[in-house]
């Protein structure tokens, strides 16, 4: 670890959360538009993207909610799913720096994305706790902003183009698997032995009885299984 360079400044923290926050602004303004088609207050999905700050496991969430899954297998669902933040908190913790109080430590944990992580993983040295104010706030607000203006969208928006923006979020998945799945084998066998066992769970009779929460856990797992033992990846030091 490079000790003499050391990344501080809230400024250039927020600067380089603007582009994450952009995008997040566009995804949440989906999943407030789909909550409230849903039936959900407005202000509930606001309150979601607000606690949570988890794209994946909101959408997810929100069709388990929809189709009155249990609590247990809702649960289990958003551990599978966000399980990798803990992660990626792990990770990250080796470069902040060692002087930072509890208090800040939850902060920023709980602000911790892919996004906002692979960013602040990358800068050369440790990284303060302005820096990673800045570079938390400004997608945070705009995930939670994004949310409140698709919510209140959703409610005089034609249903065709609530239908159309509807599909955003497939659209935002596709652009991020294909490319990575284009470069990397591991990733396409990984993403394919995914897909494969989703149509099995979809079309084969017995196993289409099985509730959506369980063959998102049942295939991230098995894929994920797959993967690890296909492509071992040995550790790396910091």
């Amino acid at each position: 670890m490079d000790e003499s360079s050391y990344q501080n400044n809230f400024k250039q923290g927020l600067r380089d959360g603007v582009p994450i926050g952009l995008g997040y602004l566009s995804v949440s303004f989906t999943f407030g538009m789909m909550a409230v088609a849903a039936g959900m207050p407005a202000l509930c999905a606001i309150l979601i993207s607000m606690t949570t700050l988890t794209s994946a496991g909101q959408f997810a969430g929100l069709s388990m909610i929809v189709a009155s899954a249990g609590y247990l297998e809702i649960a289990l669902t958003q551990l599978v799913i966000n399980i990798r933040y803990s992660l990626m908190s792990l990770s990250l913790s080796q470069k902040l720096d060692r002087k930072l109080k509890t208090l800040p430590w939850l902060g920023i944990s709980f602000g911790i994305t892919d996004e906002i992580f692979a960013v602040a993983s990358t800068k050369s040295g440790r990284v303060g706790s302005k820096y990673m104010t800045g570079l938390i706030a400004v997608p945070y607000i705009g995930w939670a902003l994004g949310t409140a203006l698709g919510a209140l969208a959703g409610s005089f928006l034609p249903a065709m183009v609530q239908s159309a923006l509807g599909i955003a979020i497939y659209g935002m998945f596709i652009a991020i698997i294909v490319p990575a799945a284009k470069k990397s084998f591991p990733v396409f066998l990984v993403t394919a032995v995914a897909v494969i066992l989703s149509c099995l769970f979809r079309f084969v009779p017995g196993l289409n009885q099985v509730s959506g929460g369980f063959v998102i856990i049942i295939c991230s797992v098995a894929a994920a299984g797959i993967g690890s033992l296909c492509f071992p990846k040995k550790e790396e030091l910091l």
